[in-house]
């Protein structure tokens, strides 16, 4: 359960004011129907975060047993700074707005999340647990959890964030990952 939940947490957190949080609001903005984009999100996020958990154990599998924790402990430390700068919003018209919310959602999102920091904190959860199922769940429940408010409640929720302290937020669970990482490596 804590692999699950430590992947919802991070997940959930490091999306708040993350572009694909903005790209939710857009296509709220452009499309009515919600479940459809609700729908594209999770199918998104599944398939993205399922080939990064894999990744994640195919690297941990790949990389000596000793140095795994410092590896994956200053990925942490990359993600948490990472997640201090803010991303930029892109109101660009999309073609894809022609085949409709869910395809335009889904293909949005999953291109989106490519090397999103939660597409490398997926990775880096997975290598850190061995857990591809726990992981992708986890990750996937923070992404909907972040972003299906905001389809449904749009710029009143955004408008309400305090994305600073959120950051700062993200960036001090990542680093106590990190630090966790570590204190588990030195006491074996």
């Amino acid at each position: 359960m804590e692999i699950f939940l430590s992947s919802t947490a991070a997940v959930a957190i490091a999306e708040i004011g993350d572009k694909t949080q903005l790209l939710s609001l857009f296509l709220a903005s452009r499309f009515k129907q919600r479940y459809a984009i609700v729908a594209g999100i999770l199918a998104a996020t599944l398939f993205n975060h399922a080939l990064s958990a894999w990744l994640g154990v195919w690297l941990l599998n790949r990389l000596p047993p000793a140095a795994a924790p410092w590896i994956i402990s200053g990925s942490f430390l990359l993600i948490a700074l990472w997640l201090l700068v803010p991303d930029r919003k892109d109101d660009g018209p999309s073609s894809l707005d022609k085949y409709g919310a869910l395809v335009a959602t889904t293909v949005l999102f999953f291109l989106v999340e490519i090397g999103d920091k939660t597409q490398i904190a997926t990775v880096v959860l997975a290598a850190k647990y061995n857990n591809t199922f726990q992981v992708i769940m986890g990750t996937t429940l923070g992404m909907m959890i972040a972003n299906v408010p905001v389809v449904f409640a749009g710029r009143w929720v955004m408008d309400r964030l305090p994305l600073r302290y959120a950051r700062w937020g993200a960036f001090a669970l990542f680093t106590a990952m990190a630090a966790v990482t570590v204190l588990s490596a030195l006491s074996r």
